[in-house]
């Protein structure tokens, strides 16, 4: 088949890879401009010049154009693949190939359609993550399911962790679903809309902590926004201040959110929760802390006194 291949970042250069390696033909390659924004810049394997490296044509653009649909249809597609690009795909591409598109998507739809799922699963304590291959339509992520791929969410993964066990599904999950269409032996799989939820793309004021929360959702929120992601962040004395490795206290500790309270075995417990007050929750255990200027710490380093608060902004006091 003649492959027409939609991707950027770490994924669509897996997945350009996985099509290199099929034996198909790689027609045509469209990708993003490199980005400043923090998160496009983690794990920003350049699909461009792996295009480039196998003298496969690139276009580069921000979103799909006119131009692009005629560069499409002389390209003459028999399928395009499509991994993490940024914006909507039209109708009159993704319907150009006679095999349509197929969309890799890296949760297990119909969860997590939309931006960064791997980071809001983890957030929310899901039990598995995974990939997903399926027929792109006009409802972004929405369309029926042609392969699933999932790995179980360890006790203490990170969102790290977890990107690299997500993305080494890519190849093998390409590589089948290409054999699949080719074959003729596709079987579809409507998604269920009423399990369906679609996440926003991540911006810095989603890894604010906010101490209301419970500790068990901060714990998870520290490892989901773990290197090389944009750390997971409070204030202290009106300074910034990440958080870069958590646990939970083994005791209950009961008072006001954000309040550093004691030291606990390797840590500093930090009281946590909306129902604090009544002394019968867990505090986020803090490890390992990282300034302004970037230096870590362990956290029994960095409070060498018990007392005052973190915040979500940055006051002076405390």
């Amino acid at each position: 088949m003649r492959i027409a291949m939609f991707g950027y970042q770490t994924w669509g250069h897996r997945t350009l890879r996985a099509l290199l390696d099929s034996g198909h033909e790689v027609c045509l390659v469209v990708t993003h401009p490199k980005s400043d924004h923090v998160y496009e810049k983690v794990w920003d394997d350049s699909v461009a010049d792996l295009a480039a490296e196998h003298g496969v044509p690139v276009v580069l653009a921000n979103r799909p154009d006119a131009e692009l649909v005629e560069i499409l249809g002389e390209s003459a597609p028999d399928l395009i693949v499509a991994n993490n690009w940024r914006t909507w795909i039209p109708p009159e591409i993704f319907d150009l190939p006679r095999h349509g598109t197929l969309n890799v998507h890296d949760s297990l739809l119909p969860g997590y359609a939309g931006f960064s799922p791997i980071i809001w699963a983890l957030i929310n304590g899901e039990p598995e993550v995974g990939v997903t291959a399926h027929r792109m339509d006009a409802t972004l992520d929405a369309g029926d399911i042609l392969l699933q791929r999932s790995v179980p969410v360890g006790p203490t993964d990170t969102a790290t962790d977890l990107f690299h066990a997500t993305v080494a599904l890519i190849a093998p999950i390409v590589t089948e679903a290409l054999e699949l269409i080719e074959s003729g032996k596709a079987e579809w799989t409507p998604q269920d809309p009423s399990k369906a939820s679609f996440f926003h793309k991540r911006a810095l004021e989603d890894s604010r902590i906010d101490w209301s929360w419970p500790a068990e959702d901060l714990e998870r929120l520290v490892r989901a926004q773990s290197d090389p992601y944009p750390n997971a962040f409070t204030y202290h004395r009106g300074r910034r201040l990440r958080i870069v490795s958590a646990g939970l206290s083994k005791g209950a500790y009961g008072g006001t959110p954000g309040r550093i309270f004691i030291k606990e075995g390797d840590g500093v417990v930090v009281v946590a929760g909306s129902e604090a007050r009544r002394g019968r929750s867990r505090g986020l255990l803090v490890r390992r802390v990282r300034t302004e200027d970037g230096t870590e710490l362990a956290a029994t380093d960095y409070f060498r006194t018990m007392g005052g608060y973190l915040r979500g902004q940055p006051e002076t006091a405390g």
